[in-house]
């Protein structure tokens, strides 16, 4: 694995919560660099509307792979990817796991929703059960050639079960070998702050404009245990608006 690459695992044991932009290109990732950030993150939403699709799990494996090798190759930073559910059972995790490490990508998130999935901050979700989830992540934590690529785990059953539901479910996921966990779609601030005192391990927020969690200043209210945060909408929201101000102005 490339050496910038595998500082991050370091980076987020010794240093603080790192901020980590969400893109889908690399032209984005380059911004993201350019601009000082420690990390990049390749965001599934962003992805798939990138080529004209929703949300709702219609991209495969080979595409999101595809796109995390362009977006990794084209930065020196490290790139945190969206590998969806895993695309399978415990042997698509295990192929998943290898084809994104083999692409030089730093860190992958694997969460518990039915297949077809849906994005994390959109009604109507539903999770496989918590042992089936546990599983798919020791087969990431077991397929990875390299104890430096992060496997981080995602629950997606806040909406579904309710927050102790699915801090119980990361619990169990770091309990088998996963770096980080990820709660995803908070609902507000005190849930924000109680999950990585609940957690037991490092936490990764993500923060999505017009989503479910609310906004708040990450410089000046760094959540206490988190290491890692994600803001995948920032990037695509500023260029469509650079888009439409640049329409405007050669009218």
């Amino acid at each position: 694995m490339n050496q910038k690459k595998i500082s991050l695992k370091t980076r987020l044991r010794n240093g603080p919560m790192i901020i980590a932009p969400g893109a889908y290109d690399a032209i984005g990732a380059r911004l993201i660099e350019q601009a000082g950030f420690e990390a990049a993150y390749m965001t599934g939403a962003g992805t798939s509307a990138a080529r004209g699709f929703p949300d709702f799990g219609l991209l495969t494996m080979t595409e999101m792979v595809g796109n995390a090798a362009v977006m990794a190759r084209s930065i020196g930073i490290p790139l945190v990817a969206d590998a969806d559910t895993g695309y399978g059972n415990e042997l698509n995790v295990t192929r998943t796991v290898r084809e994104y490490e083999d692409r030089g990508v730093a860190a992958i998130h694997i969460e518990d929703q039915v297949s077809p999935k849906r994005c994390g901050h959109l009604d109507g979700k539903q999770v496989i059960s918590a042992s089936e989830f546990a599983s798919k992540i020791r087969a990431a934590v077991e397929a990875r050639r390299s104890d430096e690529f992060i496997i981080i785990a995602r629950t997606d059953a806040r909406a579904v079960n309710g927050l102790e539901d699915a801090v119980a479910r990361v619990n169990a996921a770091l309990e088998v070998g996963a770096d980080l966990a990820f709660v995803e779609a908070a609902e507000t601030l005190e849930e924000v702050a109680a999950i990585p005192r609940l957690v037991r391990g490092s936490c990764l927020l993500n923060v999505v404009p017009g989503g479910k969690t609310p906004i708040f200043d990450l410089r000046a209210q760094r959540p206490t245990g988190c290491t890692a945060t994600s803001s995948r909408g920032v990037l695509a929201t500023a260029r469509i608006e650079y888009r439409i101000r640049r329409s405007v102005l050669t009218l």
